[in-house]
């Protein structure tokens, strides 16, 4: 049947072949005025909604079909506002009969606009998407096993520290899977992992209910290395690289799967009746395992569990490899970056020079920073810091090469803007040159002066007897490597007991603050700078770093001492 509008009422249908293919297609069409109350149904949509179509003329969607979410009439109140077409789905009942807990249907909704463009109703065609109740069941248990995982992506693996990322790993299965669950890893390569028919791994984080965390302190703390008896539970699940899911009821099973018969007297009293073991494993390579149980009124373990925990694991063994990689990689640049820093060259003995290096916190890779001191003629002593832009072993191998530049250059006893410019040329004609600021100051200790020059650095502090700290105005000219040029030189007065301290942004920026602040922070210390000098550089770092940084800081303090 045909839903038809009233003699005289407004009507898109006036061609009786338009109207044919309306009434013929399987898709159910509905046109609807602009106060959203039906013009014409077809009969595809009468039968979807189980009401005839003459009776849908007039009436409103919510007025026809009360069960349905609002998703539909939604979006058809914002395509006659704004004329864009949308496609949105919707869910609910009809008065059609069916057997399924709920239905679902795809509808795209279209402006009608009159001559003067003005709207005049809009037209909806829907298809009805609806499944089985089974392919409902396993779509909704898709659904859920999907947002597992999207939650898992955003808890674990948070940092590149192994640690926190075991730790989140094994927070999240408690309570999730798990009534305690524990992940164990491999030990660092070098280190021996098998002894004496026994697999060796590091119980990396452990996590349990409440109501069972002293009680399974027995079965080993996190830093501990445990040692497995080989056949039992977790080398089996290593060497087949698949999960192993095991009965604990019997003590017999509880020997064999745990580290010794010892062990079945704490597993009876935490009440543990089921184990499963997942391997983690990332890019082919084994890391550890993870370990769930469940005791006491808890229901053991089902193949669902299994599919969902290899889910989870499988998701945060590619965090722990990063983590790991990262580590490794961290390690390497941190101690090349220490040894690369270590052996400053020697100030002349009118002045005395103290250092400090300091890496950022583990969430980032070390960077280029970098300074040293040049013994030139006549008692004069040429400073310089710098950072090469980037992080990890290409910063520091970088940083190594620009430090070897300088002092090449510096024994041509140039002023330090001459020398910012030949380094500048030198970098940039380097293939594989990368950009680094710098700063450099002259002390001329006979004279009690300074020279100053600057590519692209953070200026000079100076720190005068009375513990008051002066920030030096030094024109800022390119970073080095740009091929640009265009350095300039200031000078300024530096006498006994003066303290001039270089340092790299690290000291001193701070995540959304204008350099500007940072810089007023370091201007407003009162410091004592007679006494130790390095003493005088651990004070500065307490007093302006506070957390861990969230980028190398290097610090270079020189005092005339004679």
């Amino acid at each position: 049947m045909n839903g038809r509008s009233e003699p005289g009422s407004w009507s898109p249908l006036g061609h009786e072949v338009l109207r044919q293919v309306l009434d013929g297609t399987p898709a159910g069409v509905g046109i609807l005025d602009p106060q959203l109350r039906y013009v014409y149904v077809n009969p595809a949509l009468a039968r979807m909604n189980g009401i005839p179509a003459e009776a849908h003329v007039g009436r409103t969607i919510t007025e026809v079909l009360p069960d349905l979410d609002d998703a539909g009439e939604e979006a058809m109140q914002q395509v006659l506002a704004d004329g864009k077409s949308r496609e949105v789905p919707s869910s609910g009942h009809t008065r059609a009969p069916s057997g399924l807990t709920r239905r679902y249907w795809q509808g795209a909704y279209h402006r009608l606009s009159g001559p003067d463009g003005t709207a005049v109703g809009l037209v909806g065609i829907t298809l009805e998407v609806s499944t089985s109740r089974h392919e409902q069941h396993e779509l909704e248990r898709a659904r859920e096993r999907l947002a597992l995982l999207d939650r898992a992506a955003t808890l674990i693996g948070t940092t590149l520290e192994m640690e926190a990322t075991c730790s989140e790993l094994a927070r999240f299965l408690v309570p999730l899977l798990a009534d305690i669950a524990s992940v164990d890893v491999l030990p660092p390569e070098g280190t021996a992992s098998h002894s004496r028919g026994q697999l060796r791994l590091r119980r990396a984080a452990m996590a349990a209910l409440p109501n069972l965390r002293d009680e399974v302190t027995i079965f080993g703390e996190p830093g501990q290395y445990l040692d497995y008896q080989e056949g039992s539970t977790i080398p089996r699940c290593l060497q087949s690289g698949r999960p192993v899911l095991e009965d604990l009821c019997g003590d017999g099973t509880v020997a064999r799967s745990t580290r010794g018969r010892e062990r079945i007297a704490a597993y009876r009293a935490v009440g543990i009746h089921s184990a499963l073991v997942v391997p983690l494993t990332a890019r082919g390579h084994p890391i550890g395992t993870v370990t769930m149980v469940r005791g006491g009124e808890s229901p053991g373990f089902t193949d669902r569990d299994v599919e969902i925990a290899q889910d989870v694991v499988g998701r945060a063994a590619i965090s722990l490899d990063n983590a790991r990689r990262y580590t490794h990689e961290h390690g390497i640049t941190l101690e090349l970056q220490r040894a690369l820093m270590s052996e400053p060259g020697s100030p002349h003995p009118t002045v005395e020079a103290a250092f400090r290096y300091q890496p950022a916190g583990s969430s980032a890779l070390v960077g280029g920073d970098w300074y040293d001191t040049v013994r030139l003629s006549f008692g004069r002593t040429l400073l310089a810091m710098g950072d090469v832009m980037g992080h990890g072993v290409e910063a520091s191998v970088d940083m190594s090469q620009y430090r070897s530049m300088l002092r090449f250059v510096a024994s041509a006893d140039l002023p330090p803007h001459r020398i910012l410019r030949r380094l500048d040329t030198l970098i940039s004609e380097t293939e594989s040159g990368r950009p680094a600021s710098c700063l450099l100051a002259l002390v001329d200790p006979t004279r009690g002066k300074c020279a100053y020059s600057s590519a692209g650095h953070l200026p000079p502090a100076l720190i005068r007897p009375d513990g008051s700290v002066e920030l030096i105005e030094v024109p800022v000219g390119p970073p080095l490597g740009t091929g640009h040029g265009g350095y300039e030189i200031v000078s300024g007065r530096c006498g006994r007991g003066d303290v001039l301290l270089l340092y790299t942004d690290g000291l001193v920026e701070r995540r959304g603050e204008d350099i500007d602040v940072s810089l007023e922070r370091l201007a407003r210390l009162r410091l004592h700078p007679d006494g130790d000098l390095g003493g005088l550089v651990d004070r500065i770092l307490s007093l302006l770093v506070s957390e861990p940084a969230e980028d190398d800081i290097a610090v270079l303090a020189a005092r005339i001492v004679r």
